[in-house]
């Protein structure tokens, strides 16, 4: 590594903020951003205090930190980040969930391969594993290393240089570097653009799979959109969801799986749907009193026919995945709407009939259609006082409009 390089001066930045000098300054900054005070003003109060050279990176941090807090709490405000490590950085709340999944089988070993900035590598540790910390990145092995230690987990993790591919390549006897269970969290962004080709991932689908083939302990974070084909036999796939958008996809391996699909819903308790095997595609039907909109951890993962099944419900379409039945659901698996009007789709017979039951401001939905929503929400906006959900969708192959939910 060149010593004017980007990787240098970031690792010359991360030792500073690091010592007690660079900790002072962050809090200075901290306080500084906390009072309301402008960039320009708070950066010229850091050069005045720590020299010009180290006055962005405190203020940078301290930026950081504020955004990390709500999703991790105080440990935020010990913690270092890059804007890009932030960016991918996996919920901790969803990492202890991993870790605990993943040793409850007795593992007290495991690779974190391609660590980043070590939220794994730290849920691990805390969840009671030693912990091997992988990466080629110097970045990120600098990172892990100093967030374990500001953490208090730094006993039992080892932070090292390291290719996941030659590693896995290695893997014999249900171990990998020596560890008895790996996480691993391939890239999949390169040059600021996602890739949806699992061949471009980083490290390769090819890596995946031998991990899963070789290593009957472990947890693979994947695309949502992963399609099922690629997933092997006796691996488990799981779709995670929060407040209503996949927040992960994992493929556990065969030490760790329990069913062939599952979705799980995260809320003030968890949901989890099951299916041993394909349960088959749902029946569809006309359109009834109710539309239901699967969460999507259910439609993802494959199970919508179980939800219908529970709900006495039929597809609109068999393309689409939203349900109606003659009831209101109260599944945590979907969000019900009642329907109130259902017509083929038309710009002008719909404005018309919204006018006429005086509603006048629309949340749209869509599935199935290639309208966008923001767009054809104004274009509905009238005078009236009411509101209503507006589905556009299809109905047994047809262009459809559902009008729902008309209140006020």
């Amino acid at each position: 590594m060149a010593p004017d390089s980007p990787e240098n001066a970031v690792l010359t930045q991360l030792a500073w903020l690091r010592g007690h000098e660079g900790a002072t300054a962050v809090a200075l900054a901290t306080r500084l951003q906390d009072d309301g005070v402008d960039l320009l003003p708070g950066l010229d109060r850091l050069r005045a205090e720590v020299g010009a050279e180290h006055a962005g990176a405190a203020w940078e941090l301290a930026r950081l930190r504020s955004r990390a807090r709500p999703v991790f709490g105080t440990d935020a405000d010990v913690l270092f980040f890059t804007a890009d490590t932030l960016e991918q950085a996996g919920r901790p709340q969803l990492a202890g969930r991993r870790a605990a999944r993943l040793l409850a089988g007795g593992a007290d070993s495991v690779a974190d391969l391609g660590c980043a900035s070590g939220t794994d590598t730290v849920a691990l540790a805390r969840a009671g594993a030693r912990v091997l910390a992988v990466d080629v990145d110097p970045v990120a092995r600098e990172l892990t290393a100093a967030n374990a230690a500001a953490l208090g987990v730094d006993d039992d993790v080892w932070v090292v240089a390291g290719d996941a591919v030659e590693l896995v390549a290695a893997a014999r006897g249900g171990e990998v570097a020596g560890c008895g269970a790996a996480v691993l969290d391939p890239a999949r962004r390169a040059g600021g653009r996602r890739q949806l080709d699992p061949d471009r991932w980083s490290p390769p689908w090819l890596t995946v799979a031998l991990l899963l083939e070789r290593m009957p302990t472990a947890a693979v974070k994947v695309a949502p959109g992963l399609d099922h084909d690629r997933v092997p036999d006796g691996v488990e796939a799981e779709w995670v969801s929060v407040g209503g958008s996949i927040v992960e996809a994992l493929l556990w391996g065969r030490a760790v799986s329990s069913t062939w699909r599952r979705a799980t819903l995260l809320s003030d308790e968890a949901h989890e749907l099951t299916a041993d095997a394909d349960p088959g595609p749902a029946p569809a039907g006309p359109v009834r009193g109710w539309l239901h909109e699967p969460d999507p951890a259910v439609i993802r993962s494959g199970l919508v026919s179980l939800v219908a099944a529970d709900l006495g419900a039929n597809l609109v379409d068999p393309t689409i995945a939203y349900l109606t039945s003659d009831a209101r659901a109260g599944s945590p698996w979907v969000s019900s709407y009642r329907v109130e009007e259902a017509l083929p789709f038309n710009l002008k017979k719909l404005k018309a009939l919204l006018r006429d039951r005086g509603v006048g401001r629309v949340v749209v939905k869509k599935r199935g259609s290639a309208i966008e929503p923001e767009t054809l929400a104004r274009q509905l906006r009238g005078d009236g006082a009411r509101t209503a959900t507006v589905v556009v969708t299809r109905v047994a192959g047809a262009p459809t409009v559902l009008v729902c939910d008309v209140s006020g």
